[in-house]
């Protein structure tokens, strides 16, 4: 049925429908939630295309986040327009993961690593002594996303319909480039980068393309990121952040769409949970959590319906020596046959007559 165009159209529009209802019937709170999943869902969607599909390692995707969080801050406050503030908080991180990239691609290993590590420990004291553009220490706050009077709607239902438009946007179109050449090349150089140039794939080439990719996404991340909270700070894009965004993606599920809004769903909700259960002990049962989930699923959330389906078909299956059904023995009988004449077929010498029985 999943198959099937129709299915698929009708699946996208239930989405679409329920974007525009959800806003309307759910309680301030339940926006703000879905509208924090969805800022950090795109984040984890860049980490994912640097990583997940092209498997290089980077530690510093909340920095790309941040960088586009202040662009937004610093080009409301300067009263530009809307669109070109957009344009702004997403092309200056994407043009610093470009310079970055071009330096680290050559790189791997641990010293792409070491590389994007730095990203968020210069960030941080950075954002403090450029006190003119960020506020310093004490951050900056930017309220541009106010409902207008004429929606009827409240700001956080209007902020939620922000935050659908344009992350929704930002995954198809991640989706359709992964799904294309594009995302056939970052396969082949994660699989083996001598047969990626062997092909005529520069790995070089589509690791900067990822890189930079990765880097745009933040930036969107970031600019969503002000739409909903309206405040950042140097703390927005400490190296903590970025260790929580990396186990999100791989809870979520690497190299998956679906997984990256999985991540984003652990990123906000699961210290929700773990803080109503014992504020003290957040991070003790955070990490508890994550290791329960990676030792059931090394593949994410998004390889649960694959767990599922193995189990169900093992659960079926007959045991036991003396299980072995009729359809067995005949497939074991075709194969025996079919041996004979595939030989016979290749030009195998006859096998020895059958032995006389004596009488």
């Amino acid at each position: 049925m999943l198959e099937r165009t129709w299915v698929r159209w009708a699946g996208y529009g239930l989405v679409v429908v329920l974007m525009i209802i959800v806003p309307l019937i759910l309680p301030e709170f339940a926006n703000q939630t879905i509208a924090r999943i969805g800022v950090f869902a795109v984040a984890v969607l860049g980490l994912n295309v640097v990583m997940g599909y092209t498997g290089q390692v980077s530690l510093g995707q909340i920095f790309f986040v941040g960088v586009g969080a202040y662009a937004t801050a610093f080009g409301v406050n300067a009263d530009w327009n809307i669109l070109l503030v957009f344009l702004f908080a997403v092309a200056l991180p994407g043009v610093l993961g470009l310079l970055v990239a071009l330096a680290a691609a050559r790189l791997g290993g641990l010293a792409i690593a070491m590389v994007t590590i730095a990203l968020p420990l210069i960030g941080v004291p950075l954002a403090k002594r450029l006190s003119d553009f960020t506020g310093g220490s004490q951050g900056t706050s930017a309220r541009f996303s106010d409902a207008p009077e004429w929606t009827g709607l409240y700001d956080d239902q209007w902020q939620l319909y922000i935050v659908f438009l344009i992350a929704g946007i930002t995954f198809l179109l991640t989706r359709n480039l992964v799904r294309g050449k594009y995302g056939r090349a970052f396969a082949i150089v994660k699989g083996n980068e001598a047969v990626a140039g062997s092909m005529g794939v520069s790995p070089y080439r589509y690791k900067v393309l990822a890189f930079t990719i990765a880097s745009l996404i933040g930036g969107v991340s970031g600019f969503l990121y002000m739409v909903v909270v309206q405040y950042t700070s140097p703390e927005t894009m400490s190296f903590g952040h970025s260790i929580e965004l990396l186990a999100s993606m791989v809870i979520g599920g690497a190299g998956s769409i679906v997984g990256s809004l999985l991540g984003g769903i652990w990123y906000v909700v699961v210290p929700q949970i773990t803080n109503i259960i014992d504020p003290n002990i957040t991070a003790v049962l955070q990490g508890a959590i994550l290791l329960v989930v990676l030792f059931i699923l090394p593949g994410g959330l998004v390889s649960l319906p694959r767990l599922w389906r193995r189990r169900g078909r093992n659960a079926g299956s007959p045991r036991g020596p003396g299980a072995t059904g009729a359809g067995e023995r005949t497939d074991a009988a075709a194969s025996v046959s079919g041996s004979s004449t595939v030989g016979d077929a290749l030009g195998a010498p006859p096998g020895p007559p059958p032995a006389t029985p004596e009488t």
